[in-house]
């Protein structure tokens, strides 16, 4: 078997015994082993105790969006205490959840904020999907400050490391620690992350898009006229065949496009409570961007920078688009013109398979 720099020895030559990055290291591991114990509970499926849904009853939202919890609530709750746990032992001042509204407090003199969705896409579970636990560390804001949701709306560039852990075939921690973007898979005999994709890029061109076509009558403009193009092939203005993809899982969409590029669109649309986007900037868009920069693609809403966001509250939400560079870049250039969908010829219009309205 080649051997593989373990998750410990790649911390322990990064941190060289500077006090941050140790602080860091120290809690990147903690969120390891919680992941680790949560990996043993998702594999045991139904064996693990846990509820789930009945057999034929949906847990989506009824659009076909990513879903919120639904029959993973249980698992997702006991996913947060053991990231809880873990990190009571690392140098962390507080932890906000995606899961509760406010931050709790550990240590007021520790010089790290951690945020956490604890099982994203924990729906999935039920129907042996892959989802995942996304973190973000961040620097305190102030020694001896009480914890407030002020520690975490601050830019994503603020962001010290990030990662996700990947619940699948196999287990796999993607983390960034500021200097490209690595991959550690778990060995389940030893229960140690090891590094196997130090250094990942994204390839920087792509021809597959993942985002929900059942929403296409509610985007705006700009979104419709880019996936209208794309359906056109190789006769369209991008000049080439697009495929498909969508796993209502954004870990599991995450790795694929990490692994071999692509592009994830999650827009806001006409609904009022989809206006400004859906997914959470500081728990899944800011930590799941500062990868994707890292590993040479880019994250947008379309208008800026996700990591640029100035944000107003721990819970904003924004719209998602990320992936392989120039297609991302692409995208944008649609956003900047006016009215790009007006006057086209509606490849979802009467004889479409999707109408739009």
């Amino acid at each position: 078997m080649i051997e593989h720099q373990t998750l410990a020895q790649f911390l322990a030559e990064w941190s060289a015994d500077q006090e941050q990055r140790v602080a860091i290291a120290k809690t990147v591991t903690a969120v390891a082993d919680a992941c680790c114990a949560i990996a043993e509970i998702i594999a045991l499926g139904p064996l693990a105790g846990r509820p789930g849904t009945n057999c034929g009853e949906s847990a989506e939202s009824g659009d076909g969006d990513l879903a919120g919890d639904g029959a993973g609530e249980d698992l997702g709750r006991r996913a947060g205490a053991l990231l809880n746990r873990e990190l009571q032992a690392a140098p962390v001042a507080c932890v906000a959840s995606a899961e509760l509204d406010l931050p709790g407090g550990l240590d007021v003199r520790a010089p790290l904020c951690v945020a956490v969705s604890p099982l994203d896409g924990s729906s999935n579970v039920d129907t042996n999907v892959a989802v995942g636990t996304i973190f973000s560390i961040l620097p305190m804001t102030c020694a001896a400050c009480q914890p407030s949701r002020a520690c975490f709306v601050r830019s994503g560039r603020r962001q010290l490391a990030a990662g996700y852990v990947i619940y699948g075939p196999m287990t796999a921690l993607v983390m960034t620690l500021g200097e490209g973007t690595h991959v550690f898979t778990l060995n389940p005999d030893t229960g140690v992350f090891c590094l196997t994709g130090p250094g990942l890029k994204m390839p920087e061109d792509t021809n597959e898009f993942a985002i929900n076509t059942s929403n296409f009558r509610r985007w705006d403009g700009h979104i419709r006229a880019y996936i209208d193009d794309c359906l056109k092939g190789i006769e369209g203005p991008h000049g080439k065949n697009y495929g498909m993809r969508w796993i209502e899982s954004l870990v599991a969409e995450c790795h694929r496009i990490m692994m071999r590029g692509g592009i994830f669109l999650y827009p806001g649309d006409r609904r009022p409570e989809h206006q400004t986007g859906r997914l959470r900037l500081a728990f899944e868009c800011n930590p799941l961007a500062l990868l994707v920069e890292q590993a040479g693609g880019a994250a947008t809403t379309g208008h800026e920078s996700i990591l640029d966001i100035e944000p107003v509250d721990i819970h904003q939400r924004v719209p998602l688009v990320f992936g392989s560079l120039n297609e991302v870049r692409l995208l944008e250039h649609y956003y900047q013109e006016a009215h790009p969908y007006q006057e086209r010829s509606q490849l979802f219009g009467n004889r479409g398979l999707f109408r739009a309205s």
